[in-house]
């Protein structure tokens, strides 16, 4: 059980009276075309946590994402200051900042240019094109983000166009923020204690928190990174804005290498242990658990915040008020097998094993009477024959409960079958599996 150090955070008036008013006038400007997102109080986690759990669902905004609320507040203030830009917007992304900048696009009938990787699936440039219609256009450009941001950058500067970044910018954090203003009025005067919300680039948490901060000094804030892309941890306990040499793509609605410049700004003043780092394969084994039990379709970055409940200590949660934000439900059911894969391996009901067969008749029959009643092969791949004596086997095991493979690693041992448990070797596993 994780011990973590959520901290009230010092107002800091003078900075912050502006940045209060300015989201209240987002909030206001955004409501033609989002209603508030429901703070739902959900009876299952509340029970299993012994709290009052609420989610704040804004994978229920239109586009299924929160990025629409920094996206329409950006716009919309610059149509407000420089009419001159109507007609110009460009953004960088292949995911849920595409979809809400489409969106306003459409909305403000406005066109806008968007770069997407070329490795984008078409799923998500399919989704993209349906919510801004005619009002944009989709440019593939590159294999990697950066090369695609790079050359967004590029067309800004040639086509005059403004640029709509993906988190970095007041206005963008500004719009994110109306997330808190909507929390607060929805809980109609009941206490705040603790908010739990996902980081990538750092507008959500820079917004939420410096909102709270001003309105709700007293309520604990609790940051979550996927484990694979700690940008925001790795920054705040090196002092200073860090870019990440390697990350692991799979929470892709918050796995970014960098934190905002503005963003990390406005939170470098936190503790590191204010964020918490989520196993990518513990965070799938809770989107299994809220599409089954719950009905609700999460992204792994709109996950991250209901699973870090499982790693906090109980006297974090008990009785208490605790707000979790779901960012994102643009989930591609194609991605469900490897999520199920993932869960299975967390919960140790599946691994795999390298294993040596002797090359003589009956192994095969030997090795199968070793199985009992609920283990169940997934996979079965003869390698290679490394010797005329034996044969190398990978094999992909399931079963119901993990002791399971105790009495079946024991049995090998007794059967003289050398195996290796590969589960947990990432490099062999991604090599073979």
């Amino acid at each position: 059980m994780l011990e973590i150090q959520t901290k009230p955070l010092a107002p800091r008036e003078d900075k912050l009276t502006n940045f209060i008013d300015n989201v209240a006038t987002a909030k206001e400007r955004m409501s033609s075309i989002l209603d508030a997102t429901p703070c739902q109080k959900n009876v299952y986690l509340s029970q299993k946590f012994d709290a009052n759990i609420y989610l704040k669902r804004e994978d229920l905004t239109p586009v299924r994402s929160y990025k629409l609320r920094g996206a329409y507040n950006f716009i919309s203030k610059a149509l407000d200051e420089n009419p001159e830009h109507k007609g110009a917007f460009v953004c960088a992304s292949a995911g849920n900042h595409a979809q809400g900048f489409a969106f306003c696009c459409a909305h403000f009938g406005v066109k806008g240019t968007i770069f997407m990787p070329v490795t984008t699936p078409q799923q998500k440039i399919d989704k993209t094109r349906a919510f801004g219609g005619a009002n944009i256009e989709i440019k593939l450009i590159g294999d990697i983000f950066d090369q695609c941001y790079s050359a967004a950058l590029s067309f800004a500067d040639e086509q005059r166009a403004l640029m709509v970044p993906p988190f970095d910018h007041a206005d963008i954090i500004e719009g994110q923020a109306t997330i808190a203003h909507e929390i607060l009025e929805q809980l109609d005067g009941e206490p705040l204690d603790l908010i739990i919300m996902p980081v990538g680039g750092g507008g959500l948490a820079a917004g939420v928190t410096a909102y709270l901060t001003h309105t709700s000094p007293k309520t604990e804030i609790l940051l979550v990174e996927p484990q694979g892309a700690p940008s925001l941890k790795t920054s705040l306990q090196q002092g200073k804005r860090v870019k990440l040499q390697a990350i692991d793509n799979f929470v892709d609605g918050a796995a970014v290498a960098q934190v905002g410049a503005l963003n990390f700004e406005m939170l470098e003043h936190l503790p590191a242990d204010i964020v918490t780092l989520v196993p990518e394969n513990r965070l799938c084994a809770t989107i299994v658990e809220m599409l089954n039990i719950e009905g609700m379709v999460l992204e792994p970055a709109g996950a991250l915040s209901i699973d870090v409940l499982s790693a906090l200590p109980p006297e974090k949660l008990n009785g208490k008020n605790i707000v979790c934000v779901t960012s994102g439900g643009n989930f591609d059911f194609e991605r469900l097998p490897e999520v199920k894969e993932k869960a299975l391996k967390y919960s140790g009901l599946k691994k795999y094993f390298i294993l040596r067969m002797p090359q003589r008749p009956g192994a095969l029959k030997d090795f199968l009477n070793m199985l009992g009643p609920h283990d169940d092969i997934a996979r079965f791949e003869y390698l290679k024959k490394s010797a005329r004596n034996f044969g190398t086997v990978l094999m992909g095991i399931e079963t119901n409960d993990p002791a399971n493979f105790e009495a079946l690693k024991a049995k090998l041992i007794e059967g003289d079958f050398g195996f290796q448990d590969i589960t947990e070797n990432d490099l062999l596993s991604s090599l073979i599996v």
